[in-house]
């Protein structure tokens, strides 16, 4: 494989400078309060870094579609997946981590609410060479490469002088229940070959059931491995179907099969296997493919994840590949092309390849923070993180996958006039973590379950865009004005009245988490102030009459102020440090301030607020902002500070900040691009659509392309 560049040396320590720049301003400003063992654990990550882009990413391939890497001491996965199942990458030869499940809950053991489900683990194979299994420490030339346009992630080692293998895992687009492992064994020398593809059962799981059973219809055979268990808490039934394909063996030459042998190892390992001999530079290609199904999703999973399996069996490889490539290409219509710096275009890219994989367009449900690639942190719920952070790049590129997120918060209408009643209020409030039920699920114990009320307004603002977009008015009269005439009653019960006729919310958590029970918040009040007005807007377009108290409150609500005009994050704000941009989303995405000087005012006083500890999409904020003011060097720095120091060995994964390795963080790839998009891009969205105003390209690169935009799939170039 061809390095990155010419001199792949010079080219890694540029980025290195990069990051170290990024991440020495962390140092220099820790607090004095901070542990010494915290500015430890900044230097090592500055030491990881070094190791990361000296030995990753110069092998990487040389264009924005590719991240490969031969290094695998220090490894944080990447996801592999099809917005309804999600498989983690492993540095082990023919393994993966684990399998997530959306919108399947069970129990978290510790914090006693809902937790998205580790799947059965269908993703491992062993195989056995001349009696030798394969592993980590009997292989050679070990290189992982992510292939972000097919959405394929594949490994490729040497085992002794004796043979070549690769091993390509697709969550497949096309069969949303079911994975699909590709292998090819290369013979140096002949050789007996053993291969046991597995099914594992987490040990939490209760009462597991392994089986084996070869169906027949007239002369076709369709051998089946399967596992079937209840969840941990017995909430849902999965079963998990598996086989081997052999891609030059067809149905009517069945009897060329190898002979399979099935062993139940315990209770939470059922394989399958079979024997080979490969004679000299011959190859053996075959799949092991999987489907797991839940009773969240079927009555019979059991025999609905039979039923996917035998479809992938009785189907080639290239029907299968190409209906899934096909897919995956029409995802890709919507991208950002960036000319001149391959760094920040597969850096992009990553992000926006996540924020796909983790999506439907045909499934109504949304996306975690961790997405599909792990189950904790946050147990897989829905956050404010879709709605103000991923949504916006994903109504730019697929509508449809923007509708299924707004659908997903229609469906769960109900139970949130059920809990605005519950808490005495009219309309409805949304929880601020969302499971399958729509209901409350954060910990009881965190102030934000029954105190961070803005998630209420960040949906209805959303839902407003979607339309802005869209212009789907049958959406708009079925759910979407429905939900937000009661985000608008909602806030129109919450607020409270002042002597001077003002109006305040009182009693919040806001953006900024480290300021519990607060009065005024700035984002709160200003995105109620939005949701309040965009009510309006959706009652005109669809010939509705308006509550007028809605423009009566959303008129008079407080927005505070510093005495030197800046704005005042809440009542009590004495300067003090901030998880993450706040009041600076009252200039973006809000646009309620809107005045230059007032913008590069909260910019200037907020930036060095920020914790260097927080969440990294705030300064995503901070580079739109500076891009819309025209500075595009402080607008590409903190860019580059939005993400680069989260990033984690070896294909650069995102983590939600930079002292840890949970990734994939979609929501800081979703503020990562729209520092991108609505910075340097310069699109908004108005009530007239997606426009272009101003945009502004950082000088390190050459040009920047945005094409698939909007439902007229627009392409928008800034050239130098």
């Amino acid at each position: 494989m061809q390095p990155i560049y010419d001199n792949p040396l010079g080219f890694s320590f540029r980025i290195v400078f990069a990051k170290l720049r990024a991440l020495n301003n962390v140092t220099n400003h820790l607090q004095p309060r901070m542990h010494s063992f915290k500015k430890q654990t900044i230097m090592k990550k500055i030491l990881f870094i070094v190791l990361f882009i000296s030995s990753s990413i110069i092998s990487a391939q040389n264009d924005g579609w590719h991240i490969s890497t031969n290094e695998n001491s220090d490894y944080t996965g990447i996801a592999i997946a099809n917005g309804r199942i999600g498989m983690l990458s492993s540095p082990k030869p023919l393994q993966i981590q684990h399998v997530v499940l959306n919108n399947v809950y069970d129990v978290d053991p510790n914090l006693k609410v809902s937790q998205i489900l580790h799947g059965m683990n269908f993703g491992n194979l062993d195989i056995h060479i001349d009696g030798e299994k394969i592993t980590e420490d009997n292989i050679t030339n070990w290189q992982q490469t992510m292939d972000m346009k097919n959405a394929a992630l594949t490994t490729t080692f040497d085992y002794k002088d004796k043979a070549k293998i690769s091993c390509t895992v697709y969550a497949l687009r096309n069969l949303q229940y079911t994975g699909y492992i590709d292998v090819s064994i290369q013979a140096s020398k002949e050789i007996d070959v053993k291969v046991t593809g597995k099914i594992l059962t987490p040990k939490e799981y209760q009462t597991p059931k392994n089986t084996f059973q070869i169906l027949k219809d007239v002369e076709t055979t369709m051998p089946i491995l399967q596992s079937v268990a209840k969840s941990p808490f017995e909430k849902h039934l999965v079963s998990t179907s598996a086989t081997f394909i052999w891609h030059n063996i067809n149905s009517s030459r069945e009897h060329e099969r190898p002979e399979l042998n099935h062993n139940v190892i315990s209770d939470y390992e059922n394989t399958l296997s079979f024997d080979y001999n490969i004679k000299k530079n011959e190859n053996l290609e075959f799949a092991w493919t999987g489907a797991q199904c839940t009773t969240k999703d079927f009555s019979d999973p059991k025999s609905e994840s039979e039923r996917m399996v035998i479809f992938n069996l009785l189907n080639s490889k290239v029907v299968l590949l190409a209906q899934h490539k096909a897919q995956w290409n029409e995802l890709w219509e919507g991208d950002i092309i960036i000319e001149g710096d391959l760094q920040s275009q597969q850096d992009v890219r990553l992000a926006l390849y996540h924020l796909y994989a983790f999506g439907r367009g045909d499934s109504d449900l949304s996306i975690a923070p961790m997405g599909l690639s792990l189950q904790t942190p946050y147990n897989g719920h829905i956050f404010w993180d879709t709605e103000l952070w991923m949504f916006p790049p994903l109504l730019m590129f697929n509508q449809n996958i923007a509708r299924s997120l707004v659908n997903y918060r229609s469906d769960r209408l109900e139970p949130a006039k059920k809990r605005a009643l519950n808490y005495g209020y009219q309309g409805a409030m949304f929880p601020w973590e969302s499971d399958d039920t729509g209901e409350e699920a954060t910990p009881p114990f965190a102030l934000t379950g029954p105190f961070e009320h803005h998630i209420t307004a960040d949906i209805a603002i959303a839902f407003w865009n979607y339309y802005r977009v869209t212009q789907n008015k049958k959406w708009l009269t079925q759910k979407g004005y429905p939900l937000m005439k009661e985000v608008a009653d909602f806030w129109v019960s919450r607020v409270n009245a002042n002597n001077d006729g003002s109006y305040s919310i009182n009693n919040v958590v806001g953006a900024n988490e480290f300021a519990p029970n607060v009065n005024d918040n700035a984002f709160t009040n200003g995105a109620a102030i939005t949701a309040l007005e965009f009510a309006i807007k959706a009652a005109k377009e669809i010939g509705e009459i308006p509550n007028p108290t809605w423009q009566l409150v959303s008129e008079k609500i407080k927005i505070l102020k510093l005495k030197d005009g800046t704005t005042k994050e809440h009542e009590n704000y004495n300067g003090e440090i901030i998880k993450q941009a706040d009041v600076n989303l009252l200039s973006f995405p809000l646009n309620i301030i809107n005045d230059k000087a007032a913008i590069l005012k909260d910019l200037k006083y907020y930036e060095p607020k920020l914790s260097k500890e927080g969440p990294a999409m705030g300064k995503s904020i901070f580079s739109v902002l500076y891009a819309r003011q025209g500075d595009v060097t402080n607008a590409y720095r903190l860019f580059k500070e939005s993400y680069v120091p989260n990033q984690q060995a070896p294909f650069g994964a995102l983590s939600e900040v930079s002292t840890s390795n949970f990734s994939y963080f979609a929501t800081g790839a979703g503020g990562m691009l729209q520092s991108v998009l609505f910075g340097f891009g310069g699109l908004d969205i108005t009530d007239d659509g997606i426009i272009q105003k101003n945009p502004i390209l950082p000088k390190e690169w050459k040009s920047l392309t945005i094409k698939g935009v909007g439902p007229s799939k627009k392409t928008y170039r800034i050239d130098r």
